[in-house]
């Protein structure tokens, strides 16, 4: 057997053995200081990382570093308090693990959150961004030897993120009065923010909002055949000059974020009541 796959397979038995039966048919991925999500769902069981095999130990500022069980809207769901990332100096295998095994546990629609930068001042600071696509310069995390009991060699990313979660996003944020905007994220390895020059050129192919996260799982996910839904949380303004002023600050990062967890967690519970 494929190392890979059975270090997959002992991490998702070790979490059967802790919640029984129950399959999480959603999985959700709660990004820098955006884990209030997770104080609402009725928890079964709570793993810490460390607990689970082969898992990692999350680094990043606003990261718990728990995977939560329990009932959310009426659905049995899964929550990572926090992620892993490429510049804590994991492998692509290590930071999508997780994804892996919310795939061999059942699920089949995935939610991710990031904190992201701005590339433009049409964002405000604490806004909501809908991610409808995404642009990758990290590596893929489907190099190698393809998984073939996850998926095909060549995953087709033309709609990486599903419309029709999209839709429901967009009709149960009018009906919540929640303002969001749609947009699209750009993934780099960080941890050092861009530069200027770096945000001219984002702009220019294409990005909204640039982070250091999350474009890895939905890769993955998308490879597993899940539904996926991406949200960020706009926590900065990206500056596009070289002046002192309007530095990026991480624990700035995780105050907005903090303060913007409770409009997402309201849509996201929402939307996962209706499906």
């Amino acid at each position: 057997m494929d190392e890979r796959v059975q270090r997959i397979d002992e991490a998702a038995a070790y979490i059967r053995r802790r919640i029984g039966d129950k399959i999480p048919e959603i999985g959700i991925v709660l990004g820098s200081g955006l884990g209030k999500l997770g104080e609402q769902i009725d928890a079964i069981e709570v793993i810490p990382y460390v607990e689970i095999p082969y898992f990692a130990q999350s680094t990043a500022i606003g990261h718990k570093g728990n995977f939560i069980f329990g009932n959310l809207s009426g659905k049995f769901v899964c929550a990572m308090q926090g992620r892993f990332h490429y510049y804590e100096g994991y492998p692509m295998e290590t930071v999508t693990l997780p994804i892996r095994v919310m795939s061999s546990l059942g699920v089949k629609t995935l939610f991710v959150s990031n904190a992201a930068g701005g590339l433009t001042t049409a964002f405000r600071i604490g806004d909501l961004m809908i991610i409808k696509d995404h642009i990758n310069l990290l590596p893929n995390p489907l190099i190698g030897k393809n998984m073939a009991e996850f998926g095909e060699r060549f995953t087709d990313m033309t709609v990486a993120y599903d419309l029709g979660l999209i839709a429901l996003a967009d009709s149960l944020a009018d009906e919540l009065g929640i303002d969001v905007r749609k947009g699209v994220y750009l993934a780099n390895s960080g941890p050092s923010y861009e530069t200027p020059a770096e945000v001219r050129f984002y702009v220019t192919i294409g990005a909204d909002a640039v982070g250091m996260s999350t474009v890895p799982e939905v890769i993955v996910a998308r490879h597993c055949g899940m539904r996926v839904f991406g949200m960020s949380v706009i926590t900065n303004i990206s500056n596009t000059t070289n002046t002192i002023e309007n530095l990026n600050d991480g624990d700035d990062v995780v105050r907005v974020a903090d303060a913007a967890a409770s409009r997402m967690s309201t849509l996201f519970a929402k939307m996962i009541e209706k499906l």
